[in-house]
């Protein structure tokens, strides 16, 4: 028996052959337990270490450095010596 281009072969076997096809199982996964890390409580020693005082040289300079930036926020227009006087008790409070 030829098969005409137009008589379409029959699906019989292919349907029942996908019918008896094993299905696929997807493979269990094992359960995952999570393991907690244990929490060290030991209190951090906190340092206090004391601050070295500068020399008269480096707080010298460290006040001309903040005198001239209080300076120029204030555009310049106010009087030296105050600017000295403010950029001076910044840099002493730093360090008592």
């Amino acid at each position: 028996m030829a098969i005409s281009k137009t008589e379409k072969p029959s699906t019989t076997k292919t349907a029942t052959a996908k019918k008896l096809a094993p299905k696929k199982v997807a493979a269990k996964k094992a359960p995952t337990t999570k393991t907690v890390a244990s929490k060290k409580t030991a209190a951090k020693k906190t340092s206090t270490k004391k601050v070295t005082q500068p020399s008269p040289e480096a707080l010298y300079k460290m006040t001309e450095v903040a005198a001239y930036y209080i300076a120029q926020n204030n555009g310049f227009a106010g009087n030296p010596s105050d600017y000295w006087m403010i950029a001076e008790a910044q840099i002493t409070s730093l360090y008592k």
